[in-house]
């Protein structure tokens, strides 16, 4: 498994968030931390911080917005049990890195902007490759950019460290490619379906999340 220098954070989907922030609490030792409304996309989330630059992102729907337009972010709509959907690599700037890619023949859509507010007041903004785009299943990430604001790891709570990340796919040579075109480097096993597994040391030992 590899580690990596890349990773901006892990997105945990889960269909009920406050039950499974109760649930992560029980496993690791550390409560993840509200971290605001996605308002017009139907989400919200908590976060755990894995670093001083990367974070566990707790998503879940927010029954305080009504049904969005649209089908909630990462296929949230579909989940029937907390699991890793996929996860954020850090780049800047995008456009190029989308252009790049589509040379490549690597469609990683649009760049759009997004935002939230945290509970103290703090607005958030940053760039991301369309979310939507679920290349691999998951396995290959989409890309963020938070530009000179704050970054969701600097407020969240500490005390788990990733330690390891890989993947699991029925066809593990095509992915690897992928990831190499986008010069990322993650160690994907042959399993029977796309599955990220992510390793965490945890004030309550090791924790493996999937």
């Amino acid at each position: 498994m590899s580690r990596l220098s890349r990773l901006d954070h892990l997105v945990y989907g889960t269909p009920d968030l406050e039950e499974t922030v109760d649930r992560l609490e029980r496993q690791t030792g550390v409560r993840a931390a509200f971290g605001g409304q996605h308002l017009g996309h139907g989400t919200r989330n908590a976060l755990i911080a894995l670093g001083p630059a990367s974070y566990l992102e707790i998503l879940g729907p927010d029954p305080e917005q009504p049904e969005p337009d649209e089908p909630r972010w990462l296929s949230i709509d579909d989940l029937e049990a907390p699991r890793l959907i996929t996860w954020a690599a850090t780049a800047s700037p995008l456009a190029p890195l989308v252009e790049q890619a589509a040379a490549r023949g690597i469609a990683l859509g649009r760049v759009q902007p997004a935002h939230r507010r945290r509970p103290d007041g703090v607005d958030l903004h940053w760039e991301l490759t369309d979310p939507s785009v679920m290349l691999a299943d998951g396995l290959v990430p989409f890309f963020i950019d938070w530009g000179s604001g704050p970054h969701p790891a600097d407020t969240a709570p500490g005390g788990v460290t990733l330690t390891a990340l890989r993947a699991e796919h029925p066809e593990p040579d095509a992915v690897v490619s992928l990831l190499q075109a986008l010069d990322l480097n993650v160690e994907v096993l042959p399993g029977p379906q796309a599955t990220l597994v992510a390793i965490l040391e945890c004030p309550k030992g090791t924790v493996e999340l999937r």
